[in-house]
């Protein structure tokens, strides 16, 4: 009953509609697409015949707005003169003409077509010769009658208690094979059809409803794994996004890197290049002074043979002189030393000066690493500095929750700064409260995607934050640590970082940062912090598998007289930079 009444309803809706409908300009034109509206798909009762309650065959419309099978709706009047709406009663004091409403019967079989309703004919059982289409199976005769021989079904009392489905080939199914009466019961401990008669045997103590009733259930179950379905299929059409979408940034990701490194390799080709240029020349003047040199050396030796060979040649001459007075005059003179130089320990060294290399070496290294660590830091900057657009677009609005907070902290600025009093606030116990350690947390928590935010850290000389998850232990002392649910860094003395990887690791940052990034990616178990203002890496925690929410963490850290006041500030995230 309250799928007729339903169905009622349904067509009567429909129906209304129906003028409003665009007409089509010719017969050749495909029906209108109502397998979807803007209130969701069709479905099957919003066609039913509510005197068959079958799908229309050859719909006519009342004038009442109503429609019906063109059939279902003669029989019901029969010869009667007087003739009502079989749904709403309206009377018709004339006998309307019934005409079939075209775009109604394209439009039943455009969805009969959609929704797998258009299935083959099944024949009357009762037909001789050319046999019609059947309109209805009896489960009581055990028969299927085309509209013709159903008729008694309609006038016959007997025969009106039949009990009546659509037309189907395998009726046999839909009968007790034991007492040959209709499956119009459900047996929920044995799950399966049962006849009245079966009730009164083995069923007699099981739990039986009605098919319809129990068909109604299993539809709403159905129905709700269908949604549930169709929600996990949505799951991961998003993962499957979400993955080609990350897929395609690695893909952007190693093109730049590819094309940083071949610009970063090009650069030390040059330098390489540009300090073999510098060696070479070095060597070259080395090669051309020592040649030099050799020039000068050999011009004053050339010298001094000339001269000795000339007084070898007096020498000589004088030797075999005749003249005794002019041999005792240039005695003297020839026989003492010529005026020549020394040259026994002079020489050429045929190798370069190996100071002179190691000399060129070290400035060729020097300059090399100079080069190389210029290009490099520009371009992890670069790099750094389009990572953090990148996950500033995940910003999210982080707000100080007061039911975490310390009681020793206050927060201020509609949640968003936070410091350290040596006093205790007078707040309420609350289960969420740190109570060991100046920590608060923020309103929201994440258990799924991306989120960023930025944290001011000027003019502090300790503080610590990051995330922690939901289950944390808030009131006795703990370490933080991966390991119990923190994933932070510090600062201590001015000037010591440190991430707490549990053993914590010491940073070494070349600027001391004024405003801090965090960014997390839960699927991928990441937690990154970044200098904001210098666009520069600081840590990330890898590798992380998170199973719960996770919460931004905050702790000014005590203000150490006065050197320590500043607050923590919950940054506006801006990607100009």
């Amino acid at each position: 009953m309250n799928r007729v009444k339903g169905g009622k309803k349904k067509m009567a809706e429909f129906s209304s509609q129906q003028p409003r409908k665009r007409r089509r300009k010719n017969k050749d034109e495909a029906p209108p697409d109502f397998s979807r509206d803007s209130s969701g798909p069709l479905s099957e009762d919003q066609f039913l015949c509510s005197i068959c309650l079958d799908v229309f065959t050859d719909p006519v419309s009342t004038p009442c707005g109503h429609n019906f099978c063109l059939n279902c709706i003669k029989t019901c009047w029969g010869d009667s003169p007087q003739c009502h709406c079989p749904l709403c009663k309206e009377k018709f004091t004339k006998r309307p003409e019934l005409k079939v409403n075209t775009t109604l019967r394209e439009v039943v079989e455009h969805f009969k077509k959609n929704s797998g309703l258009d299935k083959p004919e099944v024949l009357c059982d009762v037909c001789t010769g050319v046999k019609q289409k059947a309109l209805k199976s009896c489960l009581d005769c055990g028969l299927t009658f085309c509209n013709s021989h159903l008729e008694p079904h309609y006038n016959v009392p007997k025969l009106k208690k039949h009990k009546l489905i659509n037309p189907v080939e395998n009726l046999e199914n839909y009968i007790c094979q034991k007492h040959e009466k209709p499956l119009e019961l459900f047996c929920r401990d044995d799950q399966t059809c049962v006849c009245r008669f079966c009730i009164e045997g083995h069923h007699r103590t099981h739990n039986t409803v009605p098919i319809e009733e129990e068909s109604g259930q299993k539809k709403t179950q159905l129905a709700k794994t269908q949604t549930d379905m169709q929600q996990m299929i949505q799951d991961r059409l998003k993962k499957i996004k979400e993955i080609k979408q990350s897929l395609e940034l690695r893909k952007r990701n190693t093109e730049k890197e590819i094309s940083d490194s071949v610009e970063v390799f090009t650069a030390l080709v040059r330098s390489i290049e540009r300090s073999q240029a510098e060696l070479l020349e070095v060597m070259e003047e080395k090669q051309k002074a020592a040649e030099r040199q050799a020039e000068d050396l050999i011009k004053d030796l050339e010298q001094e043979i000339t001269e000795l060979q000339r007084r070898d040649t007096e020498l000589e001459q004088l030797s075999h002189t005749e003249d005794h007075l002019h041999l005792l005059q240039m005695y003297p003179s020839l026989c003492s030393p010529p005026h020549t130089s020394t040259w026994t320990d002079l020489s050429i060294d045929p190798h370069l000066s190996a100071e002179t290399v190691r000399s060129a070496l070290s400035e060729l290294q020097k300059s090399l690493n100079e080069e190389l660590t210029k290009t490099l830091n520009e371009k992890i900057r670069e790099s750094v500095s389009t990572e953090l657009k990148r996950i500033q677009q995940y910003a999210v609005d982080v707000t100080l929750d007061p039911d975490t907070a310390n009681l020793n902290l206050l927060l201020f600025g509609d949640g968003k700064k936070v410091r350290h009093r040596d006093t205790k606030q007078n707040r309420p116990d609350n289960p969420k409260r740190f109570t060991n350690y100046g920590n608060v947390l923020g309103k929201e928590g994440y258990s799924s995607g991306r989120f960023y935010y930025e944290v001011q850290v000027k003019g502090k000389t300790e503080w610590d934050f990051g995330v922690a998850r939901e289950s944390v232990n808030r009131k006795g002392k703990t370490t933080l640590c991966p390991q119990n649910g923190f994933w932070t860094v510090w600062l201590r003395n001015g000037n010591e970082y440190k991430a707490l990887a549990g053993p914590s690791i010491s940073l070494s940052l070349r600027e001391k940062p004024q405003k801090v990034g965090v960014f997390v990616d839960y699927e991928e178990g990441l937690v990154s912090f970044y200098d904001v203002e210098a666009r520069s890496h600081i840590y990330s925690f890898t590798g992380q598998s998170f199973t719960e929410k996770l919460y931004p963490l905050f702790n000014p850290c005590p203000n150490d007289g006065g050197k320590n006041s500043s607050p923590l500030i919950i940054s506006p995230v801006s990607n100009n930079a």
